[in-house]
């Protein structure tokens, strides 16, 4: 027996730090979506919290390819998706394609924060929409080129992720015993000591 939604949730509730938002410890990524439809103001509301997102020289590069299902756009994003991705995320509601533009619009010099930005938006929009009730996934296994050939993404615009968005469905309903696993395997994360350093490979002294 596998677990439930509840159960899987509580399993992959990080432990609480206190002054830290719950939102942050409670954000995870499943694989096993409902097939139920994502309203149009609700998907307003989660691309919003990624426009107000900082960016150098507040150029905003980040550009989004949104599908829904039975739209051409989801279509053309599936199919970009490795085998593998397609198995799950093609039961989500919404796929997202981020995309972000390579060069400034007031000089035309190289960004070379471009992608750096399109992910901090992208982490906006996954933390809005966690506080939506919404699941989000995000992935790098898709063919690049197939996705840029599919939409004609200019050449100054560099692929970023592409993100499942829908709501959460039990882990059995995924059908596979591999998948399974994955989504009932608890959380894991480097301590502090290992991502924060006063120099290199030194721990910063925190708290």
């Amino acid at each position: 027996m596998t677990l439930s939604i509840s159960e899987v949730n509580r399993l992959k509730q990080a432990p609480a730090v206190e002054g830290v938002l719950p939102i942050f410890h409670s954000r995870w990524s499943p694989r096993s979506f409902s097939d139920r439809a994502v309203s149009a103001a609700d998907l307003a509301k989660v691309f919003d919290a990624a426009r107000w997102a900082a960016s150098s020289y507040n150029e905003q590069p980040w550009r989004y390819l949104v599908g829904t299902k039975g739209s051409a756009a989801y279509e053309k994003i599936l199919a970009s998706l490795i085998p593998f991705n397609q198995s799950w995320a093609g039961k989500a509601p919404v796929l997202i394609l981020g995309v972000a533009k390579t060069k400034f619009s007031h000089n035309d010099a190289p960004n070379l924060a471009a992608l750096y930005d399109l992910g901090a938006a992208t982490s906006y929009l996954t933390l809005q929409a966690a506080a939506l009730g919404l699941a989000t996934h995000q992935m790098g296994g898709f063919n690049v080129d197939a996705a840029r050939k599919a939409f004609g993404i200019p050449d100054d615009y560099v692929t970023g992720a592409v993100v499942a968005l829908g709501y959460q469905d039990e882990p059995g309903a995924l059908g596979n015993e591999q998948i399974i696993g994955l989504e009932i395997a608890p959380r894991t994360r480097k301590p502090l000591g290992e991502i924060a350093y006063s120099a290199w490979e030194t721990p910063a002294e925190l708290g």
